[in-house]
This record gives structure tokens, C-alpha cells and sequence, in this order.
């Protein structure tokens, strides 16, 4: 089977955690590298976004992964780290769009869903089922390169079936428009 691999990314504005996985089939994950991102808090706003666009950028283009996926914002108590994680998510998905790479979102429910089967998994069962399923000797620390590395698995376990049902969705459009034609070809 052809070895998959993805950047998966938790923005935010004070701490942008990364992962880079490798799908090997039936032997599961492999991460490759993972780290943390860290803006300096005094630092001007226009500074730490570029800080965080070029160290994604670096890391893409060192890594080359075949695709990225990121968690999607969901509400958060301050309205000023929603605008801040929102624009942190901005220069990311620039970034990535400008290394060629397709992002996929993921609600995080989903991707606890697709760890440890429930949604509703909190922490410290996200970080064991990462753990567990790298194959790791320890947890994966701080919490936000876990949720990088948790948001990659979640891709790499979903995206085959996503692909499967576009490429039906895509066949059943085309075979929709080919019957119209004929249709229309018949009535002449």
C-alpha cells in the first residue's frame, strides 16, 4: 500500500502544536516529527502571525506531507483569542495552500470520535489513545502537539473513506448528467 503521510496542525495564536504522521497500511501510524510553535506574547500581533506562517511553511516544505488537516474553531470563552486563533488559522491555511497542500477541517468531536470512539473523550484519554495508537514510549506533551498529532490520525483514518465517497458522488453526477442527455438526444 502507498505510504500516506499529513501535517496535522492545532492552531492558535500563543501555541501552534504540529505533527507529521506516515500512514503505512495495516502496520498504522508512524510520526515522523512534532513540536510546538511558540509566539511571544509581547511581540505585535502582525509579528507572531508571521512567525507562525513561516514556521509552517518551513515545516511543510522540509517534510513534503502528501496533505494537512486542522482542527476547526469551535467556541471559545474570550472573544479576543477567537480573533487571534482565527487569524492564526488564516496565515496557516495560506501557508499550506502556498506549499500545495489540500486542508482538511476536523470539528474536534470528530476527532475524538475517530480516537477513542466517543466524542466526548476528554484529555487524558486523547493523549493515551495517541499514545497508543503511535505506538509511543510516552505521551505526547504539551497538549497541544498531542491534539496535532490526534487531528493527523483522525485524517489519516477518515480521509480513504471520504475520498471513496466523492468518487462515487462524482460518478453518480456523471452518470445523472449522461441520462439527461440521453433524454434529451431521444426526444429529437
Amino acid at each position: 500500500m502507498k505510504k500516506n503521510s499529513v501535517l496535522g496542525i492545532d492552531p492558535g495564536l500563543d501555541r501552534t502544536g504540529w505533527a507529521v504522521l506516515e500512514g503505512n497500511g495495516a502496520a498504522g501510524f508512524v510520526l515522523q516529527a512534532c513540536g510546538l510553535i511558540h509566539t511571544d506574547l509581547q511581540s505585535p500581533l502582525p509579528v507572531r502571525l508571521e512567525q507562525i506562517y513561516t514556521e509552517i511553511s518551513k515545516i511543510a516544505a522540509e517534510f513534503k506531507p502528501q496533505s494537512a488537516s486542522m482542527e476547526e474553531m469551535f467556541f471559545l470563552k474570550r472573544a479576543v483569542r477567537v480573533a487571534h486563533t482565527i487569524q492564526a488559522r488564516g496565515v496557516i491555511l495560506l501557508a499550506l495552500h502556498q506549499q500545495g497542500l489540500d486542508v482538511s477541517s476536523y470539528q474536534p468531536k470528530q476527532v475524538k470520535a475517530a480516537l477513542c470512539g466517543s466524542g466526548s473523550a476528554d484529555k487524558k484519554q486523547m493523549q493515551r489513545m495517541v499514545q497508543l495508537t503511535l505506538k509511543l514510549k510516552e505521551k505526547l506533551n504539551p497538549d497541544d502537539v498531542a491534539d496535532a498529532a490526534a487531528i493527523a490520525v483522525c485524517h489519516l483514518k477518515t480521509a480513504p473513506v471520504k475520498a471513496k465517497i466523492d468518487l462515487q458522488k462524482k460518478f453518480l453526477e456523471k452518470l445523472k448528467e449522461a441520462r439527461k442527455e440521453q433524454i434529451k438526444n431521444s426526444k429529437k
